[in-house]
């Protein structure tokens, strides 16, 4: 056999064994122990879908921490050395985290990969334009996963990229992705029976901040408005009005605010106008603390539904007996920044 023979087969398999995560070193007398994809997210829903399909089987870290404004976060300089230690990093895109994009670019290694959900779940015929995100500035609303099914995509595009990298773990994460479908479909459903409860005229939303644009349509909803404007800041006197003069003229029933977005307006929005204030929805942060059971993607979603239906008028018994728990057996020791 030629030497020239023999080095070509060597830089074959050193090229094949590059495409997949790297083994630990073996003990003695053992076999070497796969290494683990490192993958980064940003925002807690995205964090809690990914992990949901890799289970695990990676190592995951979300930099965007619960309870902050994923518009407006500038990551800390610490988030560099966490991009540049990943073999994947998950966005949602839609310039939701254009700074957190802009520093995963900046030190991204080489082989990594960035993986954009919200470009491979929508095309730009299907963007959405409102008041917190006018089409005049060209960012549409990034909020995609707020609508199961969009969520649902995102799991998919995750479970596609991870199988690439890691195809010594494929079926594990397709089988993860069974369940997560699954389960988002009985969410779907649970969702549309509890709005079938509120009366038709009060299937209505005026939130702070826009983030269930994808979400009315789907369940024969509408959004009538929101408070915050596009540079995130409070609304003016004259919007404040022109709110106000909205939702007695409709007979809004609730007006929804967030944990996240704190609002003294929004309040005084609600109390003028004769509606019910809640400021319980959440769009980016799970509820409880890693580890519970529900704080999860669905574990978010069963809670908005809870506020959400009682204050328009119905009741959210149709998801009484839905289970927020993620889909994958034992713990995955993904790490949500707080």
């Amino acid at each position: 056999m030629s030497r020239a023979f023999i080095g070509a087969v060597l830089v074959v398999a050193l090229l094949v064994a590059g495409c997949a995560p790297s083994a630990r070193p073996a003990t003695s007398g053992s076999a070497p122990t796969p290494r683990k994809l490192n993958v980064v997210t940003t925002v807690a829903p995205l964090t809690s879908i990914v992990e949901n399909i890799g289970g695990s089987r990676i190592a995951l870290t979300g930099v965007t921490p619960e309870g902050t404004d994923s518009h407006t976060f500038e990551p800390a300089p610490s988030v560099a050395r966490v991009m540049a230690n990943a073999d994947l990093i998950i966005m949602n895109g839609l310039s939701l985290e254009d700074p957190t994009l802009e520093m995963a670019k900046a030190n991204q290694r080489a082989d990594a990969v960035i993986l954009l959900l919200g470009e491979g779940t929508i095309t730009r015929g299907d963007w959405i334009f409102d008041f917190s995100f006018p089409e005049s500035e060209g960012h549409p609303n990034p909020h995609l996963w707020i609508n199961p099914m969009y969520a649902l995509r995102y799991a998919e595009l995750a479970e596609t990229q991870l199988a690439r990298m890691d195809p010594a773990n494929a079926d594990y994460y397709a089988a993860n992705l069974s369940r997560f479908r699954d389960k988002t479909m009985q969410l779907d459903t649970g969702i549309r029976a509890v709005v079938q409860t509120v009366p038709r005229g009060q299937r209505k939303l005026l939130t702070y901040h826009d983030s269930w644009a994808y979400f009315a349509p789907r369940y024969g909803m509408t959004v009538i408005g929101a408070v915050q404007p596009s540079d995130f800041k409070e609304p003016s006197v004259r919007e404040v009005a022109q709110l106000i003069d909205q939702i007695r003229r409709e007979r809004v029933p609730a007006v929804f605010g967030s944990e996240v977005y704190p609002s003294k307006v929004l309040e005084q929005i609600a109390r003028e106008g004769g509606a019910t204030f809640v400021d319980k929805l959440r769009d980016d942060q799970l509820p409880g603390r890693p580890g519970d059971a529900s704080h999860t993607y669905f574990g978010m979603m069963l809670e908005n539904m809870r506020g959400m239906a009682p204050a328009l008028g119905g009741n959210a018994d149709a998801l009484k007996g839905f289970d927020p728990s993620s889909v994958f057996d034992g713990p995955s020791g993904a790490v949500y920044s707080r």
